[in-house]
């Protein structure tokens, strides 16, 4: 598991002093976490009756978002499938990997310009991530009709010599072809009537070819043969052979079918691995936009900690040292089950300082 925790606290004389006092209180002395800063940039922030409107429509989105991501690492893990334990490397944001893609984040200016309001900025990724959880539904519907069909056709190609397909097992020479009077049938015989087999097919019916039985394959309870008669001989030599227990497969040798099923299954397989490309992994940060905290004019220092886990008790100690000065009803909200009217958080949640929690584990599978 690899956790971030995502927090800003108001700027000093200027926001450097603020980091400088993190990296001292975190990293100098005690190794609590891993820090870097946050890069958000200077977003057009409305008023603060606009924030609060917009929180809870924030926090909606921001579990689509999370949602829409774990699915696509879902997605990606069922394409995988015997090889899961490569999902991790293959889920790539922007092109690197996510715990380098959180360290080192940018604000895409192209995609959302930062001198549109909050919530058109919002509406952007709102689309866009409908767009691409849309994307992965269509993209999963193909990938489980591939997988299906391919499915049957390897069931085709396993199991019973009763009911398995032969295509991969007989060849053109083990057959009389193009004649009007012979033709070779395919009998599969149990293992224990092998001998039964040998002293009987010639008499089974009138018109069978003598010494024309030839063993083709054989699985672990039963063997192929072939035999060669007259044709107006087969519903007879059929039938007496199913007295016998030994079962006449209905097969009729076509080079042609049997290579538009091989063709298929190529077709099928090639096409399955297709489906396995690299999705757009959507990160939605910026600590769910809680700029309004601290009232306005806004003037903060975003920052990202990577805490070491044996220290996370301790961790948030020091946080809460370096900044219960902000609100001092902190303790007291952590302690009762007060909401914030418009912050929608839980009382778990709640420091006096914004905080959000990152979980790079986007994998649960059973």
């Amino acid at each position: 598991m690899t956790e971030f925790w995502l927090i800003s606290a108001p700027g000093e004389k200027t926001c450097q002093q603020t980091w400088d006092k993190l990296m001292v209180a975190t990293t100098r002395t005690n190794n609590l976490s891993t820090n870097n800063k946050f890069n958000i940039p200077d977003l057009k922030v409305g008023t603060l009756d606009v924030l609060v409107g917009l929180s809870d429509e924030l926090a909606k989105l921001d579990s689509f978002v999370e949602s829409v991501v774990k699915k696509v690492a879902q997605y990606m893990a069922d394409v995988l499938e015997d090889s899961r334990d490569k999902v991790q490397e293959n889920l790539l944001a922007n092109g690197v990997d996510l715990i380098t893609y959180i360290t080192r984040f940018q604000w895409d200016m192209a995609k959302y310009p930062i001198k549109q309001s909050l919530k058109n900025i919002s509406e952007i990724i709102s689309k866009q991530v409908t767009q691409i959880d849309n994307d992965l539904k269509a993209r999963a519907s193909a990938y489980n009709n591939l997988k299906g069909n391919l499915q049957n056709l390897e069931r085709k190609n396993a199991g019973s010599l009763l009911t398995r397909s032969l295509a991969d097992i007989v060849k053109k020479e083990d057959f009389v072809l193009d004649s009007e009077y012979l033709i070779t049938l395919l009998v599969v015989v149990p293992k224990t009537n092998y001998a039964d087999w040998q002293k009987t097919y010639e008499t089974l019916a009138e018109m069978v070819v003598p010494r024309s039985t030839n063993l083709l394959f054989e699985d672990q309870d039963s063997g192929l043969f072939s035999v060669t008669l007259f044709r107006k001989a087969i519903d007879d030599f059929r039938h007496k052979a199913r007295e016998q227990k030994f079962i006449v497969r209905d097969f009729q040798y076509n080079e042609e079918e049997m290579k538009a099923d091989k063709e298929e299954m190529t077709r099928l397989s090639t096409d399955k691995k297709k489906q396995f490309v690299r999705p757009r992994l959507c990160v939605f940060n910026a600590g769910r936009f809680h700029l309004c905290r601290y009232g306005l004019p806004v003037n903060f220092q975003a920052m990202l900690l990577q805490p070491n886990k044996k220290n996370m008790k301790k961790l948030r100690e020091v946080l809460y040292d370096l900044y219960k000065h902000l609100d001092s009803s902190a303790a007291a909200i952590i302690d009762s089950a007060v909401d914030i009217p418009g912050l929608n958080l839980s009382q778990q949640e709640y420091y006096p300082y914004v905080y959000y929690k990152i979980d790079c584990n986007l994998l649960d599978f059973k």
